[in-house]
């Protein structure tokens, strides 16, 4: 059996910048992807801000991103608008990425690290030994099956995360913590450059209409329903289907590209490191409760994942106990947030329309500089 320090399910930013840190720091890392492409098929409406990831160390290269962002229009069902142009000096506060090249840019920061990388390699089953601690790991690719033993596992599998549950990690969600998502890419679309757009209310049940530019005339066109608010008949292509025929700035446009899944919308949960295993990203529910943003919050909990792994877990023998700074830093860096957010969800599902209207013609002279969740809470928190 081919053994290795760390072995890391999933080649999403997460796990691929768990991979990175590890093997810069030293340690024997193996980093498997179950697709045949990293970075596709895309999941994500690819917005990030410029300041997230300077607090994780990455300045991308122009050829990752589709848009560069300067502002924000948030609009209710009954037409009121906030429009913010948050631009600075620099001109810059976010991007809309290319996910596709994006990962594979994250993903070959780990190879330059000296991890080693397999795709289209599927994670089966994680075997245990008396303790309950995982010590190796069956994978099934292109050359067959076979175990692969290691010092410790990295969850990092996203939100469907079958490694954490094979380990006895209790995953499971409320309903009312689940978004169901359908988004398009779409071309031939008449919208206005360098701003993400969001639609608040009925026309996205417990959820949102985003419309995120990637370039002139195509965009990101999605959007997310509260799962609790899903059905066979309304589900969220439904909806997405009901927005796009009401709008008439998508009368020309054409799909070129549709995706969809699940975004959790709790504020994570339980521990994330244990003997043997930790959990990054989407894999441990680390993820924008309000909003389900989720790119900056892979890349920095795989980030000090990856840190910890390569330091205190080597030193410690991956125990939970020598591994339990990685809960500190990244708790440090965002769990008072993911709870306010949290909260904040909680309250805007039961917002009806009337409601929203009043929020949205508030915050509009509100002089907001930035659109962002705690400035928003602090406006509903006024009314």
């Amino acid at each position: 059996m081919r053994h290795y320090d760390v072995v890391v399910c999933g080649a999403g930013p997460a796990g691929s910048m768990a991979a990175y840190h590890a093997a810069k720091g030293g340690l024997n890392v193996l980093l498997l992807e179950k697709r045949a492409e990293i970075g596709a098929p895309k999941r994500c409406a690819e917005g990030v801000s410029l300041r997230r990831l300077r607090e994780v160390g990455i300045q991308p290269d122009p050829v990752l991103i589709s848009s560069e962002i300067i502002g924000t229009i948030m609009r209710s069902p009954g037409g009121e608008v906030l429009k913010v142009d948050e631009s600075t000096d620099d001109g810059e506060v976010g991007y809309v990425l290319d996910r596709h090249l994006f990962d594979k840019y994250v993903a070959s920061l780990a190879a330059g690290a000296g991890a080693e990388i397999r795709v289209r390699t599927a994670c089966r089953s994680v075997r245990c030994d008396a303790d309950g601690r995982p010590t190796s790991i069956v994978i099934q690719g292109i050359n067959g099956t076979e175990e692969i033993g290691f010092d410790c596992l990295v969850a990092a599998d996203g939100y469907e995360s079958q490694v954490a549950r094979w380990c006895g990690v209790d995953s499971s969600l409320r309903a009312e913590d689940i978004d169901v998502c359908c988004q398009y890419l779409m071309t031939g679309v008449d919208i206005e450059p360098g701003y993400c757009e969001f639609l608040l209310g009925s026309a996205a049940p417990g959820g949102y209409v985003w419309i995120f530019p990637k370039g002139p005339g195509i965009a990101n066109v999605g959007l997310g329903i509260q799962a609790t608010k899903s059905s066979e008949e309304r589900c969220a292509r439904y909806y997405l289907d009901r927005f796009v025929g009401s709008d008439p700035r998508f009368r020309n446009g054409r799909i070129l590209e549709i995706s969809g899944g699940a975004v959790s919308t709790c504020p994570g949960f339980g521990p994330t490191v244990y003997d043997g295993l930790i959990l990054v990203g989407d894999a441990a529910r680390i993820i924008n409760p309000l909003t389900g943003g989720g790119i900056y919050h892979a890349l920095m909990t795989g980030m000090h994942a990856g840190d910890v792994l390569a330091t205190d877990g080597r030193a410690g023998g991956y125990t939970a106990e020598s591994m339990s700074r990685y809960e500190v830093l990244w708790k440090e860096r965002i769990q008072e947030e993911l709870d306010d957010n949290w909260k904040a969800k909680e309250h805007y599902v039961r917002m009806d329309d009337t409601s929203i209207d009043r929020f949205i013609a508030k915050a509009s002279k509100a002089d907001l500089k930035k659109v962002r969740p705690e400035e928003l809470i602090r406006v509903a928190r006024a009314q």
